[in-house]
Order: structure tokens, then sequence, then C-alpha cells
């Protein structure tokens, strides 16, 4: 699985015209599932992120996790962060898993994120989505499980 982690004084997600999840401060992870992940690889993302110390302390050192501070997570899929670019100018989404396992681990992910603790809100998996922020720092981090 790859994530790419941004820090957030806020997002949100839409389908259309219907805002589907949105949070204040917190993270906003765009979720990519390859064809070889598994459980242990969405056990493995959510433990790392919900404990990644990427929010300041008092003396404005990244010193806090999401835990810490009480920060929400949007958790949006995306698997174009799987796209291979390195031949020729069209990305190759061969790694990229089928729709019906990245759905079970993406769920599994978010699952594992709220039995921590997080409240968490989510896109709509397959749908073509609208995500807003405003990045906090910014920050911006790139999480795999391999």
């Amino acid at each position: 699985m790859r994530a790419v982690i941004q820090r957030v004084k806020s997002s949100s997600v839409s389908v259309g015209k219907e805002m589907v999840g949105e949070i204040g401060e917190g993270l906003l992870v765009l979720l990519g599932v390859a064809t070889s992940d598994n459980i242990d690889d969405a056990e493995y993302l959510a433990d790392k992120i919900v404990n990644l110390r990427i929010f300041e302390d008092e003396n404005r050192k990244l010193n806090r996790s999401l835990l810490d501070i009480g920060g929400k997570m949007l958790v949006v899929s995306q698997f174009t962060l799987l796209g291979d670019c390195k031949k020729g100018r069209r990305p190759s989404f061969v790694r990229a898993a089928s729709p019906d396992l990245a759905m079970e681990l993406y769920q599994q992910f978010v699952e594992r994120v709220r039995q921590k603790g997080v409240s968490v809100k989510t896109g709509r998996f397959q749908a073509a989505m609208e995500v807003s922020l405003v990045n906090n720092g910014p920050v911006t981090l790139i999480v795999e499980s391999k």
C-alpha cells in the first residue's frame, strides 16, 4: 500500500455537488492499494500514520501525532498512486489492485484507524471526486507498507 499524507487545517471531498467527507485539523490520506497487498499492509499503514509525529509541540518541533492532537483523518482511495511512469508517456497501472481487493483493503485501513480512536471520513470508492484542502505547513509525506 502507498499513502500520500498531507497535514491539513481542513479538507473535504465531493462527488458531483454532494460533499461526502469533511474534516478540520488532521490528515488527508490518499491511499493506493497494490496487487501484492494484504491485511497486514493495512494494519501497518494505519498504525504508522496515526502515530507519525508530524504535528508541532509547544516548542514548534514536529513531535506530536494525530492521536496526540485529537485530529481527524480524511481517506481518499487513489489507484493512480500505483502508476508506473518509467516507460513511455502513459502510466501503467498493472501494479494497482483489482477493485474488489482494493475496496476490501481500503475499508480495512479505515476500520483499523477508527479502532485506534481516530475520527475518519472518506471519499466514495471508484467515484470521480474533487478533493479540497488547506495544507498546514505544508507537510506532505509518502508512506509505503513494503
